[in-house]
């Protein structure tokens, strides 16, 4: 007889949980915990640093000229136990993406990834100093010793001192950015999902 087919993203819905944190309370709706502007699901965790893009923002910094362009990215586990690096990530760079990342560059105005995850999508996707449209999964580990070429500017969440996730953040900005940027830090910082964000501008 033989083995029934189980659609996957049909059996995560009713059977799975989503991976949560110590100080989260309580539990919370799917739709808590995706980006708004999510539409395929096979994240692992969500994406954090588009958490705090609620559709008004996005809306106001569209009408401010902040342009936005897509693409798709299945986030792995950033919480990993014993800080190793990385897992290889899912992605998508379509060709209008691929376009919009090259003409930013050309004009000289910075390309902000929104998240550690998309960096390493979009460097994923450069070839030759420029963004072509490209899937499939990347292995990429970025940091000092392997910066950034395309992206020039970060929104992220705060991710803890031993996180291979930090690394990622000194392949966009130096390093005595990122050291200024967590000074500041103190215990009750949150991190991850629910936690703080930032902005590194370089």
């Amino acid at each position: 007889m033989p083995t029934p087919v189980v659609d996957r993203v049909a059996y995560l819905e009713e059977w799975g949980r989503p991976i949560r944190y110590r100080y989260v309370r309580g539990s919370w709706p799917i739709g808590a915990l995706q980006n708004v502007y999510a539409t395929h699901p096979g994240s692992a965790e969500m994406p954090s640093a588009g958490r705090p893009l609620t559709a008004d923002l996005l809306v106001r910094l569209m009408s401010l000229g902040v342009v936005v362009a897509p693409l798709v990215l299945h986030t792995g586990v950033a919480s990993q136990e014993k800080h190793e690096p990385p897992q290889p990530e899912e992605y998508a760079v379509p060709a209008a993406t691929a376009r919009l990342v090259n003409s930013t560059r050309a004009a000289g105005r910075r390309v902000v990834a929104v998240g550690t995850t998309v960096v390493r999508a979009l460097e994923s996707a450069s070839f030759g100093g420029r963004v072509v449209p490209s899937a499939g999964w990347t292995s990429l580990v970025l940091g000092p010793d392997r910066p950034a070429t395309v992206v020039n500017g970060l929104l992220t969440g705060l991710h803890e001192p031993e996180a291979s996730h930090l690394a990622l953040l000194r392949a966009v900005a130096d390093r005595d950015l990122v050291a200024r940027a967590y000074a500041d830090l103190t215990p009750d910082y949150l991190w991850h999902e629910f936690g703080d964000s930032m902005l590194l501008l370089p």
